[in-house]
Protein backbone atom coordinates (compact mmCIF):
# COMPACT_ATOMS: atom_id res chain seq x y z
CA UNK A 1 0.00 0.00 0.00
CA UNK A 2 0.93 3.56 -0.70
CA UNK A 3 -0.61 6.81 -0.29
CA UNK A 4 0.86 9.27 -2.96
CA UNK A 5 0.30 13.39 -1.69
CA UNK A 6 -0.29 15.74 -4.88
CA UNK A 7 0.50 19.53 -4.26
CA UNK A 8 -1.12 22.83 -5.69
CA UNK A 9 1.19 25.54 -4.11
CA UNK A 10 -1.12 27.78 -5.67
CA UNK A 11 -3.84 27.41 -4.15
CA UNK A 12 -2.26 25.07 -0.84
CA UNK A 13 -4.36 22.05 -2.44
CA UNK A 14 -3.00 18.58 -1.31
CA UNK A 15 -4.85 15.60 -3.47
CA UNK A 16 -4.17 12.15 -2.94
CA UNK A 17 -3.66 8.66 -4.92
CA UNK A 18 -3.61 5.64 -2.80
CA UNK A 19 -2.34 2.57 -4.55
CA UNK A 20 -2.56 -1.41 -3.74
CA UNK A 21 0.30 -2.62 -4.41
CA UNK A 22 -1.52 -6.18 -4.97
CA UNK A 23 -3.68 -5.44 -7.15
CA UNK A 24 -2.44 -2.18 -8.99
CA UNK A 25 -5.24 -0.49 -8.05
CA UNK A 26 -5.85 3.36 -7.51
CA UNK A 27 -8.30 5.59 -5.98
CA UNK A 28 -7.71 9.15 -5.84
CA UNK A 29 -9.13 11.85 -3.31
CA UNK A 30 -9.89 15.32 -4.16
CA UNK A 31 -8.01 15.58 -7.05
CA UNK A 32 -7.38 18.96 -8.27
CA UNK A 33 -8.67 20.43 -12.09
CA UNK A 34 -5.52 18.97 -14.39
CA UNK A 35 -5.60 15.49 -14.07
CA UNK A 36 -2.52 14.33 -16.08
CA UNK A 37 -0.50 13.99 -12.56
CA UNK A 38 -2.87 11.09 -12.17
CA UNK A 39 -2.41 9.53 -14.73
CA UNK A 40 1.07 10.10 -15.13
CA UNK A 41 1.68 8.47 -11.19
CA UNK A 42 -1.50 5.42 -12.28
CA UNK A 43 1.23 4.83 -15.66
CA UNK A 44 4.29 4.83 -13.72
CA UNK A 45 2.81 2.38 -11.19
CA UNK A 46 1.28 0.06 -13.40
CA UNK A 47 -2.19 0.69 -12.36
CA UNK A 48 -5.16 1.35 -13.05
CA UNK A 49 -7.51 4.29 -11.47
CA UNK A 50 -10.93 2.59 -10.31
CA UNK A 51 -12.28 5.53 -8.09
CA UNK A 52 -12.65 9.43 -6.89
CA UNK A 53 -13.83 10.52 -3.31
CA UNK A 54 -14.72 13.90 -3.31
CA UNK A 55 -14.65 14.90 0.44
CA UNK A 56 -17.15 17.62 0.05
CA UNK A 57 -17.61 20.34 -3.46
CA UNK A 58 -14.58 22.45 -2.93
CA UNK A 59 -14.91 25.97 -2.86
CA UNK A 60 -11.50 27.13 -3.54
CA UNK A 61 -10.67 24.97 -6.75
CA UNK A 62 -12.15 22.92 -9.51
CA UNK A 63 -12.07 19.21 -9.44
CA UNK A 64 -10.80 16.91 -12.27
CA UNK A 65 -13.72 13.91 -10.87
CA UNK A 66 -16.16 14.07 -13.58
CA UNK A 67 -13.50 13.97 -16.43
CA UNK A 68 -11.40 11.64 -14.87
CA UNK A 69 -14.79 9.32 -14.90
CA UNK A 70 -15.01 9.89 -18.41
CA UNK A 71 -11.42 9.62 -18.92
CA UNK A 72 -10.96 6.03 -17.06
CA UNK A 73 -14.44 4.74 -15.77
CA UNK A 74 -13.57 5.06 -12.58
CA UNK A 75 -16.67 6.03 -10.48
CA UNK A 76 -16.92 8.86 -8.11
CA UNK A 77 -17.85 8.44 -4.52
CA UNK A 78 -19.54 11.49 -2.83
CA UNK A 79 -21.91 11.94 0.53
CA UNK A 80 -25.71 11.87 -0.39
CA UNK A 81 -26.53 15.18 0.29
CA UNK A 82 -24.11 16.99 -2.17
CA UNK A 83 -27.03 16.90 -4.33
CA UNK A 84 -24.52 16.14 -7.62
CA UNK A 85 -25.69 16.10 -10.88
CA UNK A 86 -22.94 13.67 -12.55
CA UNK A 87 -22.74 9.74 -12.01
CA UNK A 88 -22.43 8.66 -8.50
CA UNK A 89 -22.12 6.16 -5.92
CA UNK A 90 -23.57 7.39 -2.27
CA UNK A 91 -20.40 7.30 0.50
CA UNK A 92 -22.31 8.27 2.86
CA UNK A 93 -21.34 7.28 7.06
CA UNK A 94 -20.02 3.22 7.02
CA UNK A 95 -20.08 2.84 3.35
CA UNK A 96 -16.92 1.04 2.18
CA UNK A 97 -14.70 0.89 -0.86
CA UNK A 98 -12.55 -2.38 -0.77
CA UNK A 99 -9.46 -3.29 -3.10
CA UNK A 100 -6.62 -5.35 -2.64
CA UNK A 101 -6.30 -5.46 1.33
CA UNK A 102 -7.72 -2.12 1.25
CA UNK A 103 -10.55 -0.64 3.03
CA UNK A 104 -11.90 3.24 3.03
CA UNK A 105 -14.50 4.29 5.36
CA UNK A 106 -16.37 6.95 5.43
CA UNK A 107 -16.91 8.93 7.95
CA UNK A 108 -19.82 11.87 8.06
CA UNK A 109 -18.16 15.16 9.44
CA UNK A 110 -19.98 17.74 8.73
CA UNK A 111 -18.63 21.36 10.12
CA UNK A 112 -17.03 23.07 7.04
CA UNK A 113 -20.21 22.19 4.76
CA UNK A 114 -22.96 19.90 5.62
CA UNK A 115 -22.10 17.19 2.81
CA UNK A 116 -18.59 17.15 4.38
CA UNK A 117 -16.60 13.38 4.66
CA UNK A 118 -13.81 12.17 6.15
CA UNK A 119 -12.42 9.15 4.94
CA UNK A 120 -10.56 6.45 6.84
CA UNK A 121 -8.27 4.21 5.65
CA UNK A 122 -7.45 0.52 6.61
CA UNK A 123 -5.13 -1.53 5.66
CA UNK A 124 -4.79 -5.13 6.86
CA UNK A 125 -7.44 -4.35 9.09
CA UNK A 126 -5.80 -1.59 11.03
CA UNK A 127 -6.71 1.77 10.53
CA UNK A 128 -3.49 3.98 9.15
CA UNK A 129 -4.67 7.07 8.25
CA UNK A 130 -7.56 9.63 8.24
CA UNK A 131 -8.00 11.79 4.87
CA UNK A 132 -10.11 14.99 6.43
CA UNK A 133 -10.42 16.93 3.78
CA UNK A 134 -11.31 20.41 4.86
CA UNK A 135 -12.73 19.47 8.27
CA UNK A 136 -9.73 18.71 10.50
CA UNK A 137 -6.22 20.41 9.12
CA UNK A 138 -3.13 20.34 10.43
CA UNK A 139 -3.14 23.09 13.21
CA UNK A 140 -6.56 24.01 12.62
CA UNK A 141 -10.29 22.77 11.28
CA UNK A 142 -12.34 24.51 8.47
CA UNK A 143 -14.18 27.77 8.31
CA UNK A 144 -18.03 27.22 8.65
CA UNK A 145 -19.26 30.09 6.36
CA UNK A 146 -18.93 29.33 2.73
CA UNK A 147 -22.13 27.41 2.52
CA UNK A 148 -24.21 30.40 3.90
CA UNK A 149 -24.72 31.27 0.22
CA UNK A 150 -23.27 28.41 -1.85
CA UNK A 151 -24.39 24.60 -2.92
CA UNK A 152 -27.94 22.57 -2.49
CA UNK A 153 -28.04 22.61 1.17
CA UNK A 154 -27.31 26.27 2.80
CA UNK A 155 -26.51 26.53 6.59
CA UNK A 156 -25.28 29.11 8.74
CA UNK A 157 -22.14 29.83 10.30
CA UNK A 158 -22.80 28.87 13.86
CA UNK A 159 -24.91 25.71 13.03
CA UNK A 160 -21.64 24.38 10.84
CA UNK A 161 -19.28 25.25 13.72
CA UNK A 162 -21.79 23.34 16.25
CA UNK A 163 -21.45 20.57 13.86
CA UNK A 164 -17.49 21.00 13.54
CA UNK A 165 -17.76 20.49 17.19
CA UNK A 166 -19.34 17.34 17.33
CA UNK A 167 -17.23 16.62 14.36
CA UNK A 168 -13.92 16.71 15.52
CA UNK A 169 -14.76 15.18 18.93
CA UNK A 170 -16.97 12.39 18.14
CA UNK A 171 -15.61 11.21 14.98
CA UNK A 172 -11.94 11.97 14.27
CA UNK A 173 -10.89 12.36 17.91
CA UNK A 174 -12.13 8.79 18.38
CA UNK A 175 -9.60 7.41 15.94
CA UNK A 176 -5.98 6.04 17.47
CA UNK A 177 -3.64 8.02 18.37
CA UNK A 178 -1.17 6.92 15.39
CA UNK A 179 -3.79 7.36 12.44
CA UNK A 180 -2.18 9.55 10.71
CA UNK A 181 -3.92 12.70 9.59
CA UNK A 182 -3.86 13.76 5.44
CA UNK A 183 -5.89 16.70 4.90
CA UNK A 184 -7.00 18.75 1.62
CA UNK A 185 -5.27 21.88 2.28
CA UNK A 186 -1.86 23.29 3.99
CA UNK A 187 -0.77 26.89 5.33
CA UNK A 188 -1.75 29.78 2.54
CA UNK A 189 -5.12 28.52 2.06
CA UNK A 190 -8.70 30.52 2.88
CA UNK A 191 -10.22 27.53 3.75
CA UNK A 192 -9.24 28.21 7.50
CA UNK A 193 -7.05 30.69 9.38
CA UNK A 194 -4.07 28.84 11.05
CA UNK A 195 -2.83 26.33 9.43
CA UNK A 196 0.88 24.72 10.12
CA UNK A 197 3.44 24.59 7.24
CA UNK A 198 3.67 20.66 7.61
CA UNK A 199 1.44 18.60 4.81
CA UNK A 200 0.61 15.53 7.27
CA UNK A 201 0.21 14.90 11.45
CA UNK A 202 -1.15 11.95 13.34
CA UNK A 203 -4.22 12.42 15.58
CA UNK A 204 -2.65 12.03 18.56
CA UNK A 205 -0.10 14.86 17.77
CA UNK A 206 -3.01 17.37 16.38
CA UNK A 207 -4.51 16.45 20.09
CA UNK A 208 -1.75 18.18 21.97
CA UNK A 209 -1.46 21.07 19.09
CA UNK A 210 -4.52 21.75 17.17
CA UNK A 211 -6.58 24.41 19.22
CA UNK A 212 -9.72 23.38 17.77
CA UNK A 213 -9.13 19.74 19.31
CA UNK A 214 -8.68 21.03 23.11
CA UNK A 215 -11.10 21.10 26.09
CA UNK A 216 -13.64 23.39 25.73
CA UNK A 217 -17.05 24.16 26.00
CA UNK A 218 -19.18 24.24 22.29
CA UNK A 219 -19.80 27.73 22.87
CA UNK A 220 -16.37 28.50 23.26
CA UNK A 221 -16.04 26.98 20.13
CA UNK A 222 -17.87 28.37 18.15
CA UNK A 223 -17.06 31.73 19.11
CA UNK A 224 -13.29 31.03 18.10
CA UNK A 225 -14.15 29.29 15.13
CA UNK A 226 -16.24 32.10 13.67
CA UNK A 227 -14.06 35.18 14.48
CA UNK A 228 -11.63 36.80 12.27
CA UNK A 229 -12.06 34.42 9.49
CA UNK A 230 -10.71 35.28 6.06
CA UNK A 231 -12.31 37.11 3.39
CA UNK A 232 -14.49 35.13 0.94
CA UNK A 233 -13.46 35.62 -2.60
CA UNK A 234 -16.05 35.82 -5.00
CA UNK A 235 -15.30 32.54 -7.21
CA UNK A 236 -15.63 30.46 -4.19
CA UNK A 237 -20.13 30.04 -4.40
CA UNK A 238 -19.42 29.40 -7.81
CA UNK A 239 -16.80 26.80 -7.62
CA UNK A 240 -19.08 24.97 -4.80
CA UNK A 241 -22.11 24.59 -8.37
CA UNK A 242 -19.11 23.96 -10.61
CA UNK A 243 -17.86 20.80 -8.21
CA UNK A 244 -21.61 19.94 -7.99
CA UNK A 245 -22.30 19.66 -11.51
CA UNK A 246 -18.94 18.56 -12.67
CA UNK A 247 -16.32 20.13 -15.36
CA UNK A 248 -15.73 19.84 -18.67
CA UNK A 249 -12.27 18.23 -19.77
CA UNK A 250 -9.31 20.43 -18.82
CA UNK A 251 -7.28 20.19 -21.70
CA UNK A 252 -9.53 21.10 -24.51
CA UNK A 253 -11.40 23.82 -22.59
CA UNK A 254 -7.34 25.24 -21.69
CA UNK A 255 -6.88 25.00 -25.73
CA UNK A 256 -10.14 26.67 -26.82
CA UNK A 257 -8.91 29.68 -24.81
CA UNK A 258 -8.29 32.48 -28.27
CA UNK A 259 -4.97 33.57 -28.23
CA UNK A 260 -3.98 37.35 -29.97
CA UNK A 261 -0.32 37.57 -30.72
CA UNK A 262 -0.08 41.66 -31.85
CA UNK A 263 -3.22 43.51 -30.34
CA UNK A 264 -3.69 46.75 -30.45
CA UNK A 265 -6.20 49.13 -28.58
CA UNK A 266 -8.50 49.60 -32.03
CA UNK A 267 -8.90 45.34 -31.90
CA UNK A 268 -9.92 45.20 -28.65
CA UNK A 269 -13.31 45.92 -27.04
CA UNK A 270 -12.63 49.32 -25.17
CA UNK A 271 -15.58 48.04 -22.69
CA UNK A 272 -13.92 44.82 -21.52
CA UNK A 273 -11.68 44.70 -18.85
CA UNK A 274 -7.92 43.56 -18.89
CA UNK A 275 -6.08 41.08 -16.30
CA UNK A 276 -2.45 42.07 -17.11
CA UNK A 277 -0.26 39.96 -15.12
CA UNK A 278 3.04 41.83 -16.14
CA UNK A 279 5.33 42.65 -13.37
CA UNK A 280 4.45 46.06 -11.56
CA UNK A 281 7.43 48.29 -12.79
CA UNK A 282 6.57 47.40 -16.46
CA UNK A 283 2.95 47.57 -16.07
CA UNK A 284 2.97 51.22 -15.09
CA UNK A 285 5.45 51.67 -17.54
CA UNK A 286 2.78 51.06 -20.36
CA UNK A 287 -0.63 49.43 -20.22
CA UNK A 288 -3.67 49.40 -22.44
CA UNK A 289 -6.85 51.19 -21.05
CA UNK A 290 -9.10 49.21 -18.61
CA UNK A 291 -6.56 47.02 -16.95
CA UNK A 292 -5.88 45.87 -13.62
CA UNK A 293 -2.28 44.55 -12.69
CA UNK A 294 -2.81 41.28 -10.77
CA UNK A 295 0.78 39.99 -11.09
CA UNK A 296 2.24 36.48 -12.21
CA UNK A 297 2.45 35.44 -8.33
CA UNK A 298 1.66 32.99 -5.75
CA UNK A 299 -1.75 34.18 -5.40
CA UNK A 300 -2.89 35.01 -8.78
CA UNK A 301 -5.66 32.77 -8.78
CA UNK A 302 -7.08 33.87 -5.44
CA UNK A 303 -6.87 37.38 -6.58
CA UNK A 304 -8.73 36.67 -10.56
CA UNK A 305 -11.35 34.86 -8.28
CA UNK A 306 -11.65 37.91 -5.44
CA UNK A 307 -11.62 40.40 -8.12
CA UNK A 308 -13.20 39.68 -11.15
CA UNK A 309 -16.78 37.80 -10.68
CA UNK A 310 -17.95 34.63 -12.21
CA UNK A 311 -19.14 35.12 -15.35
CA UNK A 312 -17.59 38.68 -16.13
CA UNK A 313 -15.87 38.42 -19.67
CA UNK A 314 -11.89 39.70 -19.35
CA UNK A 315 -8.89 40.13 -21.67
CA UNK A 316 -6.12 38.15 -20.42
CA UNK A 317 -2.57 39.78 -20.70
CA UNK A 318 1.01 38.63 -19.96
CA UNK A 319 5.06 39.08 -21.12
CA UNK A 320 5.30 36.31 -23.46
CA UNK A 321 3.78 33.34 -24.36
CA UNK A 322 5.02 30.55 -21.70
CA UNK A 323 3.52 33.26 -19.36
CA UNK A 324 0.46 33.45 -21.08
CA UNK A 325 0.26 29.43 -21.03
CA UNK A 326 0.52 29.41 -17.27
CA UNK A 327 -1.71 31.55 -16.55
CA UNK A 328 -4.82 30.31 -19.00
CA UNK A 329 -3.93 27.20 -16.66
CA UNK A 330 -4.29 28.73 -13.54
CA UNK A 331 -7.18 30.30 -14.45
CA UNK A 332 -8.66 26.98 -14.93
CA UNK A 333 -7.71 25.81 -12.11
CA UNK A 334 -10.61 28.16 -10.40
CA UNK A 335 -13.07 27.49 -13.33
CA UNK A 336 -12.21 31.01 -15.00
CA UNK A 337 -10.66 29.94 -19.03
CA UNK A 338 -14.27 30.27 -20.00
CA UNK A 339 -14.51 33.93 -19.08
CA UNK A 340 -11.64 34.41 -20.51
CA UNK A 341 -12.42 37.00 -23.97
CA UNK A 342 -8.94 36.28 -25.32
CA UNK A 343 -5.51 35.58 -23.98
CA UNK A 344 -2.90 38.45 -25.56
CA UNK A 345 0.82 39.08 -25.55
CA UNK A 346 1.75 42.68 -26.30
CA UNK A 347 4.18 45.32 -25.28
CA UNK A 348 1.23 48.00 -27.01
CA UNK A 349 0.07 49.44 -24.39
CA UNK A 350 0.33 53.50 -23.74
CA UNK A 351 -1.37 53.81 -20.46
CA UNK A 352 1.07 54.76 -17.75
CA UNK A 353 1.16 55.62 -13.94
CA UNK A 354 3.32 57.97 -12.06
CA UNK A 355 5.70 56.14 -9.61
CA UNK A 356 5.65 57.37 -6.16
CA UNK A 357 7.79 60.15 -4.37
CA UNK A 358 8.30 58.12 -1.29
CA UNK A 359 10.31 60.56 0.49
CA UNK A 360 7.14 63.52 -0.36
CA UNK A 361 4.91 60.85 0.72
CA UNK A 362 7.04 60.01 4.10
CA UNK A 363 7.29 64.10 4.89
CA UNK A 364 3.50 65.05 3.98
CA UNK A 365 1.49 61.71 4.63
CA UNK A 366 -1.49 64.09 5.49
CA UNK A 367 -1.54 65.67 1.54
CA UNK A 368 -2.28 61.81 0.37
CA UNK A 369 -5.92 60.33 1.02
CA UNK A 370 -4.15 56.85 2.37
CA UNK A 371 -6.27 53.89 0.79
CA UNK A 372 -5.00 50.51 3.11
CA UNK A 373 -6.08 47.71 0.86
CA UNK A 374 -5.47 45.07 3.62
CA UNK A 375 -7.95 42.53 5.04
CA UNK A 376 -9.51 43.92 8.24
CA UNK A 377 -8.13 41.81 10.22
CA UNK A 378 -4.62 42.92 9.07
CA UNK A 379 -5.53 46.48 9.88
CA UNK A 380 -6.80 45.88 13.19
CA UNK A 381 -4.29 44.17 14.25
CA UNK A 382 -1.24 46.13 12.83
CA UNK A 383 -2.36 49.87 11.99
CA UNK A 384 0.33 51.44 9.75
CA UNK A 385 -1.32 55.21 8.90
CA UNK A 386 -3.74 56.51 11.43
CA UNK A 387 -5.62 58.39 8.35
CA UNK A 388 -5.76 55.20 6.36
CA UNK A 389 -8.93 53.99 5.24
CA UNK A 390 -9.33 50.50 4.93
CA UNK A 391 -11.05 49.06 1.71
CA UNK A 392 -9.89 45.17 1.49
CA UNK A 393 -8.77 44.29 -2.07
CA UNK A 394 -11.82 42.17 -2.49
CA UNK A 395 -14.55 44.57 -2.30
CA UNK A 396 -12.40 47.33 -4.11
CA UNK A 397 -13.87 47.51 -6.82
CA UNK A 398 -17.79 48.16 -5.03
CA UNK A 399 -16.82 50.49 -2.92
CA UNK A 400 -14.30 52.78 -5.37
CA UNK A 401 -16.77 55.58 -4.34
CA UNK A 402 -15.54 55.83 -1.09
CA UNK A 403 -12.35 57.26 -1.83
CA UNK A 404 -12.06 61.05 -1.89
CA UNK A 405 -10.14 62.52 -4.64
CA UNK A 406 -9.93 66.23 -3.40
CA UNK A 407 -6.02 64.82 -2.74
CA UNK A 408 -4.02 62.66 -4.33
CA UNK A 409 -4.51 58.92 -3.70
CA UNK A 410 -1.48 56.55 -1.92
CA UNK A 411 -2.95 52.88 -2.12
CA UNK A 412 -1.00 50.51 -0.08
CA UNK A 413 -1.16 46.87 1.14
CA UNK A 414 1.69 45.03 3.77
CA UNK A 415 4.24 43.64 1.00
CA UNK A 416 3.50 45.10 -2.89
CA UNK A 417 1.84 42.86 -4.22
CA UNK A 418 -1.97 43.24 -3.18
CA UNK A 419 -0.97 47.20 -3.90
CA UNK A 420 -0.16 46.55 -7.53
CA UNK A 421 -3.86 45.40 -7.90
CA UNK A 422 -5.17 47.66 -6.05
CA UNK A 423 -3.53 51.03 -7.00
CA UNK A 424 -4.65 50.09 -10.79
CA UNK A 425 -7.89 49.16 -9.44
CA UNK A 426 -7.99 52.85 -8.70
CA UNK A 427 -6.35 54.57 -11.18
CA UNK A 428 -8.72 53.09 -13.69
CA UNK A 429 -11.90 54.09 -11.66
CA UNK A 430 -10.47 58.06 -10.56
CA UNK A 431 -7.14 58.45 -12.48
CA UNK A 432 -9.11 60.92 -14.33
CA UNK A 433 -9.88 63.11 -11.14
CA UNK A 434 -6.98 62.52 -8.86
CA UNK A 435 -3.18 61.33 -9.02
CA UNK A 436 -3.06 58.13 -7.74
CA UNK A 437 0.39 56.01 -6.90
CA UNK A 438 1.11 52.39 -5.62
CA UNK A 439 3.48 52.99 -2.31
CA UNK A 440 4.70 48.85 -3.44
CA UNK A 441 7.06 47.62 -1.52
CA UNK A 442 8.54 50.57 -0.10
CA UNK A 443 5.39 50.46 2.82
CA UNK A 444 8.32 48.03 4.54
CA UNK A 445 10.04 51.05 5.67
CA UNK A 446 7.16 51.89 7.72
CA UNK A 447 6.70 50.96 11.32
CA UNK A 448 3.71 50.71 13.24
CA UNK A 449 2.12 53.85 14.18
Amino acid sequence: MKIQQFEDKYLAHYSYAILSECERKIVLIDPSRNPKQYYDYAKEMSADIIAVVETHPHADFVSSHLEIHETTGAKIYAHSLTGVSYPFEPFDEGSEISFGKIKLRSLYTPGHSPDSISIVLNHDGKDKAVFTGDTLFIGDCGRPDLREGAGNIQQKRDDLARQMYSSLRNKLMTLNDEVLVYPAHGAGTLCGKGLSEANRSTIGAEKISNWSLQEMTEEKFIKELTADQPFIPKYFGYDVDLNRKGVPAFEPSVNAVKILTKPTADSLNPDMLIIDASPQDKFKKGHFSNSFNIQLGAKFETWLGSIVSPGEKFYLAASDQEQLNQLIERSASIGYESFIEAAIVSDEGKEEMEVADVEKFRNNPDQYSIIDIRNSSEFKSEPIFPSAKNIPLGELRERINEIPTDKPVIVHCAGGYRSAAGSSIVNEAIGDKTQVFDLGEAIEQFGKH
